[in-house]
């Protein structure tokens, strides 16, 4: 399923929030699915976590990979408004941490990933949503 058309809007109202987010969430599993990223999970952390909704975690087979798809994601989602607000990381090191407020989204390689553990550490307390290469 696509999530590309949905337009987000202010809202005040934190269920909606939520929702919004969740919408946003879902296409960057999309865009990460189209541009050839690997094992993407994506994880709502909304009742545990203070500072974001949901995280969406993805593997990079190269360095050129992950600044592609930082790219990609910017470009999706700059028309709604929704900007990068801060990164940390690249390919070079393998991990990349991506801050779009209420959406964070991992990018390691296959090492780094491993190490990280990042599923299992928050799918403690949230269910884990694993989407298929």
């Amino acid at each position: 399923m696509c999530y590309h058309s949905v337009r987000l809007v202010d809202s005040r109202v934190e269920g909606a929030r939520v929702l919004e987010s969740e919408l946003l969430a879902q296409r960057a599993v999309d865009v990460l699915s189209d541009h050839k990223a690997l094992d993407i999970a994506l994880i709502d952390i909304s009742r545990t976590a203070s500072f974001t909704d949901f995280f969406v975690i993805a593997t990079a087979q190269s360095p050129l990979q992950f600044s592609a798809l930082q790219d990609y994601l910017e470009k999706e989602f700059l028309p709604d408004g929704v900007e990068l607000r801060h990164r940390e990381g690249s390919g070079d090191n393998g991990w990349m941490l991506l801050d779009f407020g209420d959406l964070i989204v991992h990018v390691f390689s296959p090492d780094q990933r491993s190490y990280y553990r990042l599923e299992e550490l928050w799918g403690r307390t949230s269910p884990v949503v694993r989407f298929a290469d």
